[in-house]
């Protein structure tokens, strides 16, 4: 195992009650410099992270932790397109159960940002799928990388963690990066109409575990 990425420190720590669907959370935002790629991420301390740190520092269970990646779309103005605001919400809140970190990346669009996004988007309603996508407007299929994300987590302490994800890239990367991925615990299923296609491609080009019989 390498040893775990470096150069980040915890900026500043700061209070923040949130609330959503099913119940109210205290957080506490943290914030960093020296991150490898130099953007805003910010990580989300939940429930009873301390004593989930203390507890895996004696050998037991790791803290939970859930790598999100932004999603304007989603994120905040509840588009069905994807799955990325569900998903936002039951991290959150099995987090704020369980005790540990959701990191929220600054990935739009799996990497391209925010107008490219909608670009993709517009290529998708031509017939094209979301990978596909984005290697139309010259990118590549997902440029996110997750160095900053280890960084962060040794940051915090949490070098052994289990990792609320269906995309077996995040432990991927995290383990070339030092992070001691114990375990996936995969997410659930938040399908609609209107993202069946989206979360197939997802599935079938991007090797996300997804439980999403039959769908071509």
């Amino acid at each position: 195992m390498p040893e775990p990425a470096a150069g980040a420190r915890v900026r500043r720590r700061v209070e923040l009650p949130l609330r959503t669907a099913d119940r109210r959370a205290e957080a506490e935002v943290v914030t960093f410099d020296g991150l490898v790629d130099g953007r805003d991420h910010v990580a989300f301390a939940l429930g009873a992270w301390r004593e989930a740190l203390a507890r895996v520092a004696e050998g037991g269970q790791p803290p939970l932790v859930r790598l999100h990646s932004e999603c304007l779309t989603g994120d905040v103005f509840g588009s069905e397109r994807c799955d990325c605001g569900p998903q936002l919400r039951e991290a959150l809140e099995r987090i704020d159960r369980a005790g540990g970190f959701v990191l929220y990346l600054r990935h739009e669009g799996r990497g391209i940002g925010l107008v490219r996004k909608l670009d993709a988007y517009a290529l998708q309603d031509s017939g094209l799928d979301t990978y596909e996508a984005n290697l139309a407007l010259g990118r590549a299929e997902d440029e996110r990388d997750y160095a900053a994300a280890a960084q962060m987590l040794a940051a915090l302490g949490a070098t052994r963690v289990a990792l609320l994800t269906n995309n077996p890239d995040k432990v991927r990367q995290l383990r070339q990066h030092g992070i001691d991925v114990t375990e996936r615990v995969g997410t659930g299923l938040h399908i609609t109409g209107a993202n069946r296609r989206y979360l197939a491609a997802k599935a079938r080009r991007g090797e996300h575990l997804i439980p999403l019989a039959g769908t071509p």
